[in-house]
């Protein structure tokens, strides 16, 4: 199939077999559910295997019940952005409406620009990575499908000294926006999640930004780890928030990380991908935040909530974490407790 770029590609679909989730590639998957086209819009990384268009960017796939879906069309390529200070990366993208125009978050990085050493950890030289800028762009549209333009080309949304990923969109009580962002344990060896005030047209950051938790904050994270480890052992790894506000006032957060439940030969402790959440029973964004039991194991996370055109609660996350697909969960909120229903084999086609 010939390749061709994201300006030239859009209807070349149409009229193409529907696709279903186990053969679409799709990780750290973001759905918006649009009420005036009754559409389900799925926005993930582009696969030029899937999506015919090379390079970094963002592709979307359609549907009208979550089961059968279109194939994708690229709405954002760093690439063609003039003067875009990263072109690799292009993970975790989301789609939100503001202000009349929808804004694209997706995190870009870039090796040739490197950020300083971070200083010894308590657990010696081993994670004295050399760190480069990675962080999270914002850029607009006034169309779900795009282009997508990046609001500023220099620069990563939050601040460019900070190794971060997967910022999300959250807007308080008062309407003020927020970018709420993963702030990697390569500079912090226990990953935080953090949050910065955005400017109305959401381009820039307003202040400095307000700390929320840190990884190992979730104590079930050395339930299994084996007698005579260190349970803060690193890395502790924080992953694709996404804030929910729940009917009784509380706010949600989910997020994902690493379970640490295998001791290999040299000491070191790995474990899978989980899908995870906490709570602020304040309901207020700086917490305090609660950790709460993983919703679901089985090398899955960077799952995201939306509610259904017949008002289902519903979870979308990705598993396996490598050669990922799209896994369906229904869900039930109980006051501030999230819980799974059970798992939608029927729309996501099992496994």
């Amino acid at each position: 199939m010939p390749r061709r770029t994201a300006s030239t590609y859009s209807s070349a679909v149409a009229g193409t077999e529907p696709m279903r989730l186990p053969d679409m590639p799709l990780h750290d998957p973001f759905v918006v559910a649009d009420e005036k086209t009754r559409t389900y819009y799925l926005y993930t990384s582009n696969d030029p295997s899937v999506s015919a268009v090379d390079g970094t960017g963002t592709m979307v796939y359609r549907s009208r019940d979550l089961r059968d879906w279109t194939r994708p069309v690229v709405v954002f390529l760093a690439g063609e952005q003039t003067g875009i200070w990263a072109t690799d990366g292009g993970w975790a993208p989301e789609v939100h409406a503001w202000g009349g125009m929808y804004y694209l978050f997706t995190t870009l990085h870039n090796q040739d620009k490197p950020l300083p050493v971070p200083p010894p950890s308590p657990w010696g030289t081993p994670f004295q990575i050399p760190n480069h800028m990675r962080g999270t762009i914002t850029a607009v549209s006034d169309s779900l499908l795009g282009p997508f333009t990046v609001t500023d080309p220099a620069r990563p949304t939050p601040p460019a000294e900070l190794m971060t990923l997967d910022g999300t969109l959250y807007v308080d009580p008062s309407g003020q926006p927020w970018m709420v962002y993963a702030h990697e344990w390569l500079q912090t060896v226990d990953g935080t999640m953090e949050a910065i005030r955005l400017a109305p047209d959401l381009s820039r950051t307003i202040g400095e930004p307000i700390f929320l938790f840190k990884a190992s904050d979730a104590s079930w994270l050395g339930e299994q780890i084996p007698g005579g480890i260190p349970h803060q052992l690193p890395p502790y790894v924080t992953d694709g928030p996404q804030l929910y506000r729940t009917p009784d006032g509380s706010l949600l957060m989910l997020w994902s990380t690493y379970e640490k439940n295998v001791a290999g030969p040299d000491g070191t402790v790995s474990g899978g991908y989980v899908q995870t959440y906490a709570v602020s029973g304040s309901g207020d964004l700086a917490g305090p935040w609660q950790q709460q039991r993983p919703l679901v194991r089985e090398d899955s996370g960077h799952g995201m909530l939306f509610r259904t055109f017949d008002d289902r609660l519903m979870l979308i996350l990705h598993r396996p974490f490598e050669n990922a697909r799209g896994k369906l969960y229904e869900m039930r909120l109980t006051g501030h407790e999230l819980r799974v229903v059970r798992r939608r084999a029927d729309l996501d086609g099992g496994g």
